[in-house]
């Protein structure tokens, strides 16, 4: 296959899972509007080609790239959580996913894309522009130091957090950043979930709710995986919490 055979191909898989995700309750119309689709793709595009040259992915393949970055990133999609927030953090956005679609899908909602290497912040500010993703902001710092910011510590309603690493690593990075009655969305997958026992300490430290639920999307993602964990933000947490650079990762809660 050429490449515009591998893109329509891709294309196709898009649209026909959109029309599944329209189905969710409280899930915006907007998402099977062919626009939509078209900023996806072009948002793909704008990855792939940026990717020549810098290391942002490792998907490649159209179709796997739409399932894979695109489809699992508007997972979210219709979750009360989602639908409630208006400013939303990506902690570790990497090349933009899962916030880069959920903006093009939600332009009333305020993101703040995170992320500790400047040239994924350079390509995710780039991509904002071209799109004209007004609602974008991004910021080359890491989360243990962010997290400590009075400007951003407690301020948001919904902190994502996709492919770092270990719930109770990233829920020091996420949930400094969540006001109480907010939420943080984790990217996993369901084999992670012996991860839930593991992270209680981390939870009950860090104001995060004893209970975490647990989100499949298989009616988008057939045959994946992959599940989103939710925890809500039920006490403040304490100005301890971030630790200091390196030390989540090395010594999780």
């Amino acid at each position: 296959m050429n490449e515009n055979n591998d893109f329509d191909t891709a294309k196709q898989v898009l649209d026909k899972y959109l029309a599944v995700l329209v189905r969710r309750e409280r899930a915006p119309a907007f998402v099977i509007d062919p626009a939509f689709s078209d900023v996806m793709m072009e948002l793909m595009r704008l990855t792939l080609e940026a990717n020549e040259n810098i290391s942002l992915t490792t998907i490649t393949e159209p179709e796997e790239f739409v399932r894979l970055h695109i489809l699992d990133s508007l997972s979210c999609v219709g979750l009360p959580e989602l639908e409630l927030a208006q400013s939303v953090i990506d902690v570790g956005c990497g090349s933009g996913f899962p916030s880069l679609p959920l903006a093009a899908l939600y332009p009333e909602k305020r993101f703040f894309l995170l992320d500790s290497l400047r040239k994924r912040i350079e390509f995710v500010t780039f991509a904002a522009k071209e799109l004209r993703f007004f609602n974008v902001s991004a910021l080359h710092s890491r989360a243990e130091k962010s997290g400590q910011d009075l400007f951003l510590r407690e301020q948001f309603d919904l902190s994502l957090c996709r492919a770092v690493g270990k719930l109770s690593q990233i829920l020091e990075y996420s949930l400094p950043f969540v006001r109480i009655g907010g939420s943080g969305f984790f990217y996993k997958t369901i084999r992670a979930e012996g991860e839930i026992e593991n992270s209680l300490l981390a939870r009950e430290l860090l104001g995060g709710s004893p209970d975490v639920r647990v989100f499949t999307y298989t009616d988008i993602l057939p045959g994946r995986a992959h599940a989103i964990y939710i925890v809500n933000k039920v006490n403040p947490t304490p100005g301890t919490y971030p630790r200091r650079e390196g030390i989540p990762a090395k010594v999780p809660l």
